[in-house]
């Protein structure tokens, strides 16, 4: 099937559907076909030693073995062997968040998170899901890789928003009970500001010392236009050309964590031609789970002779946008700010590419601005990219814990770097009776060079 493209340079309706026989898949002996099963050399690696357990936030919350990366891994060599693919091993596949923390721990470097996207591609192909769950994913992904589509849903969300429908509607309870999962959509919906539109290039303040290109992203570029300004703000103080492509669409990381391979191969070709069309030295990206799926672009369009050169020309230059400030190192002047924050680490910056103390180096070099570490960090927060959507009942129990976590530190201001930890933290804080301030890494540091009042964050 040919991938359609809206305007904006995303996959049209065609290609938000994916045809399992458009996708190479030959005999199948047990639950996986013979198109890039998970690999049996990588499931040797796993000695079942059970470093991963208090990681897992699944094994966290239910003790149950098959639950664990080891029991995943365990049921992926069963199917390899010859079991077949039943719902209940689909069940323990689908309630992995593929938060990568097991990776950080394992000591044997067992490369889990290529096993369970290789399973879950598996999965998409060869298991017949009930219509309601069908159709749930089919709604999911005929909007939110969609700028285009995100963008339209502004409107209603807002009028809903400003004449307070939306607290009125939770306060009656009856979407949880009717739609469980469409209630967690709701929920999660942030507060919208004004829209921030950003120019194709934005010449460097001072000097220039690098060209980058921007990634806008979907969920940041609709529902945190703010948080791309400031970006481009810093970036453009601290001596950047900012280029913008503007047929850039959806990066594909939502599609590939949920197994949707071909559908995120598309979107991972049309970025990867926008930005080599802007000339850029290096890709910086905001958005954790985008940041950590364009990194691998070389191993997602491996078997691409048109893009697979290309494909990993294109993810040596993908940074996230605080590894460039602090390679760059700062030049633009920083203002006090008088605050507490508490960081957040993003699981698919901090595990999935080992972006930690980036964040941290950034936000400890503004005068006056206290940085508090969390109880139980590596936890997932249980937004997951669509996984508090399709599983609403465990990633609010995650969000809850992970609020009480964040409030016991005593800060005023809950920092990320992810819009999808954003909309889940601020929605559990929020539950959590104890409301406070929520920030992009970018905004807090924008504020401080600009020398905006704290105020402007809470």
């Amino acid at each position: 099937m040919t991938a359609q493209r809206d305007t904006d340079g995303t996959l049209g309706d065609m290609g938000s559907i994916v045809d399992p026989a458009d996708v190479l898949g030959g005999p199948s002996v047990g639950a996986f076909d013979d198109h890039h099963p998970p690999d049996a050399a990588l499931i040797g690696d796993c000695v079942h030693c059970g470093f991963c357990l208090p990681t897992c936030p699944t094994y966290v919350l239910w003790s149950e073995e098959m639950d664990s990366p080891r029991g995943r891994i365990y049921l992926m060599k069963e199917g390899l062997e010859g079991e077949p693919m039943s719902d209940s091993m689909v069940g323990h596949f689908d309630a992995c968040l593929g938060c990568m923390a097991c990776v950080t721990a394992c000591p044997s470097g067992v490369q889990y998170d290529r096993l369970i996207e290789q399973t879950r591609a598996q999965v998409e192909r060869r298991h017949e899901r009930s219509p309601g769950d069908k159709a749930l994913r089919g709604l999911i992904f005929s909007i939110f890789p969609h700028p285009r589509r995100l963008r339209l849903l502004r409107g209603p969300l807002r009028v809903l928003q400003r004449t307070r429908l939306d607290k009125a509607m939770r306060r009656t309870g009856l979407l949880d009970r009717v739609a469980p999962q469409l209630a967690a959509m709701e929920r999660l919906a942030p507060r919208l500001g004004k829209p921030q539109p950003l120019p194709e290039r934005i010449a460097a303040q001072g000097e220039r010392r690098m060209t980058v290109g921007m990634l806008v992203g979907c969920v940041q570029g609709a529902f945190f236009p703010g948080v791309n300004a400031a970006t481009a703000r810093v970036l453009r103080a601290e001596g950047c050309e900012v280029v913008v492509p503007p047929s850039q669409g959806c990066c594909g990381a939502l599609s590939v964590h949920n197994g949707r391979e071909a559908e995120g191969q598309d979107y991972a070709r049309v970025l990867v031609d926008a930005f080599d069309e802007a000339g850029v030295e290096r890709i910086v990206v905001n958005a954790a789970g985008c940041g950590s799926t364009m990194k691998e672009y070389a191993e997602l369009l491996a078997d691409d002779p048109a893009y697979a050169e290309r494909a990993a020309a294109f993810a040596e230059r993908v940074r996230d946008v605080s590894e460039i400030l602090v390679e760059l190192g700062p030049v633009a002047p920083r203002h006090p700010l008088e605050v507490t924050v508490a960081y957040h680490d993003a699981c698919h910056l901090a595990h999935a590419q080992g972006v930690r103390s980036q964040p941290r180096e950034l936000l400890r070099a503004i005068p006056g601005l206290e940085l508090k570490e969390i109880a139980e960090g590596d936890l997932c927060c249980g937004s997951a990219g669509v996984y508090n959507i399709l599983n609403p009942e465990p990633a609010q129990e995650l969000g809850d814990r992970k609020a009480r976590n964040i409030v016991a530190t005593g800060a005023e201001l809950l920092v990320t770097a992810n819009p999808g930890c954003l909309m889940q933290v601020t929605s559990s804080i929020e539950r959590s009776g104890h409301p406070m301030g929520m920030a992009h890494t970018l905004e807090v540091l924008d504020a401080s060079i600009r020398g905006a009042p704290v105020a402007e964050l809470l």
